[in-house]
């Protein structure tokens, strides 16, 4: 591998900038060398400000610079770029991550990484042609990569609350943009510049945004939920222009219990509340509780109370680069990360959420994974496209 990493972008949105100038903040060392996206718009605006941001690592010659659908493939077939980011809406990851490996690049993938159960599988699979192919991969999930979370769950792990017992997570604010459609676009093209109102780009608030907190939680208990059952609706956003998702869930996940020297100690659950509704209360936080102490988690805290109390004090580096620098380290050290079966199983943990809310239904994690529902066409062209219904509880069944 040579000295200097050169990074390719497909998505070139304002997650897919962002995540450009952090990997140029992770070191000296690294180029943007191409860019794709669907749109041409966004890709113009995405080099403008790049050049601007740093203009010796990020001028890109527009011959390395791709659009519409398959703009990925044109990218992924640069020889020159060693490392893509992966920042499209959600419902495009499962096969853009599939390419990037098969292509032998090294990823990192924004999360969630999918939206449907199949995409999920999918991006199991590509999980192990990466290690086949000894590629390094890391996702968005930062809060792995911030060092206040990182040193709470370890004393987790070490016993400092005790043993986990139950958990509580929020990702509770105001609405987020909207971008409204014109009658001079197709509705594929609509829907797709409005992607974070449409569960088949997005996977509803729940995978998108509420993931950061779920992963957490898996993190917490070491692993994925055994089922699901919650409440959600749609009261404050009922205009068109938010397309199909829900506006609130509330979810009730649960673990198989851990082990202690007695034998399993039952079963262990979690409280998930996230909500996008305006004038209501603000909450992004998530609480472990233990038999001897309980710990508290935002952006930049962490504190334990009980017998080993303790609150951080360390350094905080911003965590969006700090994942580039760990990506960056493990393709040049030879000491390879992948991230992408743990990025899907804190997907699929929103994804089953998800699902429970819509039907009403207890969901299972082998439901979740196995289910046939399938969210994001196998194929998709401008043009019209269906909204999908509003789901109803008791009448939207399981798949």
């Amino acid at each position: 591998m040579a000295d200097t990493l050169r990074v390719g972008v497909i998505g070139c949105g304002g997650r897919g900038t962002g995540a450009a100038m952090d990997a140029l903040a992770a070191g000296p060392d690294v180029r943007i060398v191409a860019l794709a996206d669907l749109f041409g718009d966004r890709l113009a605006a995405s080099r403008d400000g790049l050049k601007d941001h740093d203009a010796a690592r990020a001028t890109v010659d527009e011959k390395h610079c791709f659009t519409g659908f398959d703009a990925y493939k044109a990218l992924l077939a640069n020889a020159d770029v060693d490392v893509v980011v992966l920042a499209t809406p959600p419902g495009f990851r499962p096969i853009h991550f599939a390419a990037a490996v098969a292509a032998g690049k090294h990823v990192f993938m924004e999360k969630p990484c999918a939206v449907d159960g199949p995409g999920i599988r999918m991006v199991i699979d590509g999980a192990r042609v990466a290690d086949e192919k000894k590629l390094c991969v890391v996702a968005g999930t930062q809060r792995r990569h911030q060092k206040n979370y990182v040193e709470a769950i370890e004393r987790i792990r070490r016993g400092d609350i005790g043993i986990p017992v139950a958990a509580r997570c929020y990702w509770n604010q105001g609405g987020l943009w909207n971008v409204d459609a014109q009658s001079s676009r197709t509705e594929v093209e609509n829907q797709i510049r409005n992607w974070l109102y449409h569960s088949w780009l997005s996977g509803d608030h729940i995978v998108e945004q509420h993931v950061h907190q779920l992963d957490v939680m898996c993190w917490a208990f070491g692993g994925h939920p055994i089922r699901a059952n919650g409440v959600g609706g749609r009261q404050a956003r009922t205009d068109k222009k938010f397309g199909h998702i829900f506006d609130h869930f509330g979810l009730e996940y649960v673990w198989p219990g851990p082990k202690s020297e007695h034998g399993e100690y039952g079963e262990v659950f979690a409280l998930s509340m996230c909500r996008q509704q305006d004038g209501t209360d603000g909450k992004v936080e998530e609480i472990v509780s233990g038999t001897g102490g309980v710990c508290s988690m935002r952006p930049g805290f962490a504190s334990i109370t009980g017998a080993k109390a303790w609150t951080y004090a360390g350094e905080n580096p911003n965590p969006y680069v700090e994942e580039h620098k760990h990506l960056h380290a493990a393709i040049r050290s030879g000491k390879r990360v992948n991230e992408a079966v743990q990025v899907a199983e804190s997907t699929l943990t929103a994804i089953m959420g998800r699902m429970a809310a819509y039907t009403g239904k207890e969901v299972t994690w082998d439901q979740a994974l196995n289910s046939q529902e399938r969210l994001m066409p196998e194929s998709i062209e401008f043009g019209p496209h269906e909204q999908a219904p509003i789901a109803i509880p008791g009448v939207t069944k399981i798949s």
